[in-house]
C-alpha cells in the first residue's frame, strides 16, 4: 500500500497521448465513467524492466472496450509503445501496471454514445497483494456474500470496473472479519473467483479450477495452467460446488496483483501449503522474469 495518497505520487502518467506529471492527470466530477462505470482497465506487471505479457493485456483492454460498446482511439501496439516509454520515465525495473480507458465528461446521463474515449496509463510499485508472511503460510478467505452474475445481466468476459464494486464489498466485508479476501460463488452457487484472482484446487495430484464462464479467463490463470501442464499435472476444469471444498487438499489464488497466492482457510474449510501449490508459485516467478538473450556464437 503507497504511503501518500495516490494522487499525491510523484512522476508521470500517460494520458490521451501525452505525458503528463501525475498531479495534472485529472478528469472532471461529471466524468460519465466516474458516474456509469462506463470504463475498463488492466492490471500488469513489470518484471526487472519488462511488462509481462503486456500486449496480451494490451489486446484484452481493447477487446473489453468493445464489449462496453466503445473503441479505444490508440492502436495495441500505441498503448504497449506507451506503457514501456512510461515505465521507462517513473525509473522502476518491478512494478504494478494500470491502463484504462473511459467515456468522458461531453454527455450526462445514461446514453452517451459520442463521448468523447479517453486512455491513460499509471504505473507504481506495488510489491505484493497480500502480507508477505501471510501469504507463506496461506492466506485466509471468507465467502462472500454477493455473488458473480449470470452473464445475461452483465458483461462479464470485459475487465469493466462497474464490475468490481461487489469485489470491494466483498473484500472490505472479509477484513472486517480478519481475513485476508474473499471467495465468490457465481449466481448459479458454484465456486467462481475470489475478488481479485482467479481460484485453483488440488486433489490426489490433480488440479481443479472453476470453468470461467460468468468470470474472467485471466491472462495469470492461463498462464498457470500452461505451467502445470508443462510439469504433466492435469488441470481439470470444471463446475465446482461449495462443499467439494472439503475433500481438496490444496488452494491458491493466481492473478497479476497475487501472482501464485497458497490459501489454508475458507470458511470452515482447510487446505495445505502442498508440493504442487510451492512448485507453481516457484514456476511461475521463474515464469516472468525476463528471459536474458542467447548471444549469437
Amino acid at each position: 500500500m503507497a504511503s501518500v495518497p495516490f494522487d499525491q505520487l510523484d512522476g508521470h502518467i500517460w494520458m490521451n497521448g501525452e505525458f503528463v506529471k501525475w498531479s495534472e492527470a485529472k478528469i472532471h466530477v461529471l466524468t460519465h465513467g466516474l458516474h456509469y462505470a462506463s470504463a475498463v482497465f488492466e492490471g500488469e506487471r513489470a518484471y526487472g524492466g519488462e511488462i509481462f505479457k503486456l500486449t496480451e493485456h494490451t489486446e484484452r483492454l481493447h477487446e473489453s472496450a468493445r464489449i462496453l460498446s466503445f473503441k479505444i482511439p490508440y492502436s495495441v501496439a500505441e498503448i504497449d509503445d506507451a506503457c514501456r516509454q512510461l515505465l521507462r520515465m517513473q525509473g522502476f525495473q518491478d512494478a504494478y501496471v494500470r491502463p484504462i480507458a473511459w467515456r468522458g465528461s461531453e454527455m450526462m446521463g445514461v446514453s452517451a454514445q459520442h463521448n468523447r474515449i479517453n486512455c491513460a496509463i499509471a504505473i507504481w510499485q506495488w510489491p505484493s497483494y497480500f502480507d508477505p508472511e501471510q501469504r507463506l503460510k496461506g492466506i485466509r478467505l471468507d465467502i462472500a456474500e454477493y455473488r458473480r452474475p449470470d452473464p445475461r445481466t452483465a458483461p462479464s468476459k470485459s475487465k469493466a470496473a462497474g464490475l468490481y464494486m461487489i469485489c470491494t464489498l466483498s473484500k472490505h466485508a472479509a477484513e472486517d472479519k480478519g481475513y485476508a479476501d474473499a471467495m465468490m460463488l457465481d449466481w448459479r452457487g458454484q465456486v467462481a473467483e475470489a475478488t481479485g484472482a482467479n481460484i485453483f484446487f488440488v486433489k490426489d495430484g490433480k488440479i481443479h479450477t472453476p470453468k470461467p464462464d460468468c468470470f474472467l479467463d485471466g491472462i495469470t490463470r492461463r498462464t498457470v495452467i500452461g505451467l502445470a501442464k508443462a510439469r504433466g499435472i492435469e488441470v481439470v476444469e470444471r463446475a465446482i460446488m461449495p462443499e467439494e471444498m472439503e475433500g481438496f487438499e490444496q488452494c491458491f489464488l493466481c492473478g497479476t496483483a497475487a501472482e501464485v497466492t497458497p490459501v489454508s482457510e475458507i470458511g470452515q474449510y482447510r487446505f495445505q501449503v502442498g508440493e504442487i501449490t510451492r512448485l507453481l508459485m516457484n514456476d511461475y516467478m521463474n515464469e516472468v522474469q525476463p528471459k536474458k538473450a542467447v548471444a549469437a556464437e
